[in-house]
């Protein structure tokens, strides 16, 4: 026999807000990363890096590349990216 109770009474209601713990996540991550971390010097590196990579390619890696970053498998200049000046 197949009895249904109907909707349970005894079910509480449950939320845990998690801003506080991802307020402390974070600053755990940039003391760890060190008093001598430098974001913008970071991103230039980087900046610079993907300038040396694709540097000195010949007509058809060129075309290749620029095939790539159109589809979305490389990414392109974009605004904001950190410059290498």
């Amino acid at each position: 026999m197949n009895h249904d109770p109907g909707p349970r009474s005894d079910l509480v209601g449950f939320g845990i807000d998690l801003t506080v713990e991802e307020a402390r996540r974070r600053a755990e991550v940039v003391a760890a990363l060190g008093p001598d971390w430098d974001p913008v010097a970071v991103l230039r590196e980087e900046e610079a890096a993907h300038a040396l990579l694709y540097s000195g390619l010949d007509e058809q890696q060129q075309r290749i590349h620029a095939m790539l970053v159109e589809a979305g498998v490389l990414p392109g200049e974009v605004p904001g990216r950190a410059s290498s000046a």
